[in-house]
């Protein structure tokens, strides 16, 4: 209509809005019978919806619930399954794609799940995280003792990738040398955010153990207090005969059985050495991954923050003041 009043021909004005001519006179007879608002878009309302807002928001509450309780086998939820649980409750059907963006309207996202071991004793867990822990905390203030959590992990030659950068629809390759070589790394961390480590191109066994503490007494501390799993390099006769002889100089506590979450550097330690540190690193041998290793130790040196952060991701929050 602007452009009308302009003075402009009704064929200059189709060819700049790329219409024809017949669409620009159809608009013209609508505007001068109903105004310039007839020519506005009057959307239609569409399909009812087919649940009410009271019934969506009672959909989180019957997820959580779990998908066990609805037969199904394993607690893991996808959009059929959602869809299936939703048709019981209220006998609405839904596609899976509707059904994953009525998800997303609720707030719940697709999510990669934490394992955990059937055989946790989640109460003694609990009693740990909140009795055990900070009575050690007290002891080692008390005796003046470096405390210190202990756990091992394993560094492979296959390259950690997390993303690369490809033409669409063309999924990338990466030729590797599959090999099971590897590196055997023993950690230790502190409260203060101070990382040890012993690394060898071997298995981990009780004479590492034994190494890895003597260490410790060197660099940490005269009196350590070690927080460890029940890994069988740690309840070896020799390693039990060294902690003996040290006369109290070494305390070792164990963690309840299956509680990897316990320990600062099962979900975040190990974590963000492999997948920040060490994303996207390709070594050709052990050599060089033993280098990448330790330059990847002494940047992380440099954040204690991120240490202290992982006794905040294992509950251990205490820890922090």
């Amino acid at each position: 209509m602007r452009l009308k009043r302009q003075g402009w021909s009704q064929r200059s004005v189709a060819a700049a809005l790329d219409v024809r001519e017949e669409t620009i006179s159809r608009w013209m007879a609508r505007a001068r019978h109903g105004g310039p608002d007839a020519l506005r878009a009057h959307p239609g309302p569409g399909h009812p919806p087919k649940l009410s807002g009271d019934q969506k928001r009672l959909i989180p509450e019957f997820l959580w619930h779990g998908p066990e309780a609805y037969a199904f086998r394993g607690e893991v939820w996808t959009c059929a399954r959602v869809a299936r649980v939703i048709e019981d409750e209220f006998g609405v059907g839904y596609h899976k794609d509707h059904v994953g963006r009525l998800l997303k309207e609720l707030r719940w996202t697709p999510q990669t799940p934490i394992t955990r071991a059937i055989q946790r004793d989640e109460r003694a867990i609990e009693h740990w995280r909140r009795v055990t822990w900070p009575e050690l905390l007290e002891r080692a203030k008390r005796e003046r003792r470096a405390l210190v959590f202990e756990d091992e992990s394993g560094f492979y030659l296959l390259p950690g990738l997390v993303r690369t950068y490809a033409p669409q629809g063309q999924t990338p390759v990466i030729r590797e040398f599959q090999t099971r070589d590897h590196l055997s790394v023993m950690g230790g961390m502190t409260l203060e955010g101070k990382v040890y480590t012993l690394a060898r191109q071997e298995s981990l066994n009780g004479l590492h153990t034994i190494e890895f503490l003597a260490h410790l007494l060197r660099v940490a501390g005269e009196k350590l207090l070690v927080i460890w799993d029940g890994s069988p390099i740690h309840r070896r006769a020799e390693v039990t005969a060294f902690v003996a002889g040290t006369r109290g100089k070494v305390w070792v506590e164990a963690l309840p059985g299956y509680a990897p979450d316990l320990n600062p550097w099962d979900e975040g330690g190990w974590h963000h050495l492999k997948h920040v540190e060490l994303r996207n690193v390709v070594c050709l041998d052990l050599e060089q991954l033993h280098e990448e290793f330790h330059a990847a130790i002494r940047r992380r040196r440099r954040k204690p923050h991120l240490v202290r952060s992982c006794f905040a991701q294992a509950g251990l929050c205490c820890a922090t003041t």
